[in-house]
């Protein structure tokens, strides 16, 4: 955004706050009700309570439903809690089902039927329908307000149809075909619906090639088909390919977005990285679990050095390389695993042999490995004039870097064979368990080949 374009956005935003300061509301409605939804959900963040009741007074339930649609869920909560139960009925009613339902399932349940129990029977209704569905998946975060023709529909017939129900559709760039049963049979983009003639049959013009998702699918799998066909909207149908709903390009953009902090949550080790927690306790008990669980692995680590401390105690110069040892384990464990996990979440590995994938990553932990003992090795020679010196911490590098490559790669694929979300491999875990493999290697040939360094 550009200066100038900033500075007239502030004067516009403060025409506004004096049309609600002087309760000049027609003014108030002119000027905002003028800006992008975005906009005005922007506007709406920066009032406080007081602002916030008076723009409820201003705005219809119908047009607060733009608002809310473009918040984020956690502020929708608060936001709603705050609202007159009647007004917020209404408001949800009004807004996109798949969006409505979003807000809804993080409210209690009393709550929800409250809201259910004043809402209009139709919007209520739909909105049950989707509430039915598991959490993450594409039954819940499909609409079911789109637009389908039948075959057996000519060009115009269908255009009617177009007419009356795109005004609630939340998208009609593809109109998707169904037979006499409600199965879905075709689809006909909106570009050669204006372009057929009027009389043509919509089976004549249609493609049968459509690619569905099943409404039980998992989004994340929904996303990556829709990234795949690079589609602006997808049809969802039941086991008998019945067309329930569609999901749409912008619904799939929040599940990325909260696919990919979810899983920069476990690699980072807590709970919720998305929720920004001014409460310092709030944010420890969170964060507490995982490193306590790291906490008993570390001292696992404590535990295996003092169990070498004669070998500590007879060559005291090799404490010196634990630290390199064992942060070299980890670097190399972290890289491998997020090259895997990545794999995994993208589906880049699905044609890849899994034993391929192992051999390669082998084949890096040698190749690093190699070079870094040599580099290794002559450092140590050069720096403390003992050659076997270096070359025990060179090779037990060189093995180090090995095992915990091919742990950084073993770990997530384990845990996505047994249905486990591999980015619970996290950084923190993978690197501490590495720890313990290079303290075992390092030390256990240090004791092997004490008679060397004496």
């Amino acid at each position: 955004m550009t200066f100038e374009t900033e500075q007239k956005e502030k004067e516009y935003y403060m025409q506004i706050i004096e049309a609600i300061e002087n309760e000049d509301i027609d003014l108030f409605r002119e000027k905002f009700l003028d800006l992008h939804p975005y906009d005005q959900a922007k506007f709406f963040l920066t009032q406080n309570e007081n602002g916030r009741m008076q723009l409820y007074t201003y705005l219809s339930p119908e047009e607060m439903a733009g608002i809310f649609e473009n918040l984020e869920v956690e502020e929708q909560e608060l936001f709603i809690s705050e609202m007159v139960p009647s007004y917020a009925a209404e408001m949800l009613g009004s807004m996109y089902a798949d969006d409505a339902v979003d807000v809804l399932n993080e409210l209690e349940a009393e709550q929800v039927a409250s809201y259910l129990t004043i809402m209009d029977d139709d919007a209520a209704r739909e909105i049950k329908d989707l509430l039915h569905y598991e959490e993450k998946t594409a039954g819940s975060i499909m609409t079911t307000e789109f637009v389908s023709i039948r075959t057996h529909q000519t060009v115009k017939e269908a255009m009617q149809i177009l007419r009356e129900e795109a005004p609630d559709a939340e998208t009609i760039y593809y109109i998707f075909v169904v037979d006499g049963e409600k199965k879905l049979v075709g689809v006909i983009s909106l570009r050669d619906l204006i372009i057929a003639k009027e009389d043509e049959y919509i089976k004549d013009r249609m493609s049968d090639r459509v690619v569905s998702v099943s409404v039980g699918e998992d989004q994340e799998a929904v996303a990556k088909t829709m990234k795949d066909y690079d589609f602006l909207a997808l049809p969802v149908v039941d086991f008998q390919n019945h067309l329930l709903g569609i999901i749409t390009v912008d619904d799939i953009v929040d599940v990325i977005e909260e696919e990919a902090s979810e899983d920069y949550s476990k690699f980072a080790a807590i709970s919720d990285v998305d929720t920004v927690d001014n409460n310092p306790f709030s944010a420890a008990r969170k964060r507490l679990p995982w490193l306590v669980i790291l906490l008993f692995l570390g001292m696992m680590t404590a535990s295996l050095i003092g169990r070498f401390e004669e070998t500590l105690n007879k060559v005291a110069i090799l404490a010196v390389f634990i630290p390199l040892i064992a942060g070299m384990a980890g670097n190399t464990g972290t890289q491998a695993l997020a090259v895997v996990v990545r794999g995994i979440a993208t589906g880049d590995f699905e044609g890849e042999s899994k034993l391929k994938l192992i051999i390669r990553e082998a084949g890096t932990g040698l190749i690093s490995g190699s070079v870094c003992g040599i580099l290794v090795t002559f450092i140590v020679y050069f720096w403390k004039g003992n050659f076997f010196l270096g070359l025990l911490v060179g090779f037990s590098l060189l093995c180090t870097l090995v095992v915990a490559t091919l742990a950084g790669a073993l770990v997530p694929l384990v845990m996505h064979k047994f249905k486990i979300d591999p980015a619970v491999a996290s950084g923190p875990f993978i690197t501490t368990i590495n720890d313990i493999i290079s303290i075992l290697i390092y030390f256990g040939m240090a004791t092997a080949f004490m008679n060397y360094l004496l």
